[in-house]
């Protein structure tokens, strides 16, 4: 029994396994084409994932956004608690989307 790498995530497994424990793809009684094939298909729904999740980042920025600048707060204690929260809406997509457009480049290079 020796130890090799998963194609799909790079962790080391058995050569004998018939699935990796840690991505759970599955090997079988694959070729080594097939099982490039499932590796690149992980890799892609990876991708996927992050690239949607990038798309969220951007719509809950653009609401925090819409209601900071077209709001129409009283200047009242309300007013005030709404105003803070879509800035903190805003703030908080701006980043999300900075994290998963950094996530998605690593993943890339990979």
């Amino acid at each position: 029994m020796a130890i090799t790498s998963c194609p799909s995530c790079g962790k080391p497994i058995s050569d004998k396994a018939k699935q990796c424990q840690h991505c759970k793809l599955n090997f079988g009684d694959a070729s080594p084409e097939d099982i490039q094939r499932k590796a690149n298909f992980e890799k892609y729904k990876k991708l996927q994932k992050l690239q949607n999740q990038s798309m969220m980042a951007i719509v809950l920025f653009l609401v925090g956004a819409y209601f900071v600048f077209l709001g129409n707060f009283e200047n009242n204690e309300t007013g005030v608690m709404m105003f803070n929260g879509s800035v903190a809406v805003a703030t908080l997509g701006f980043i999300w989307y900075g994290v998963n457009r950094a996530r998605i480049a690593i993943a890339k290079r990979k």
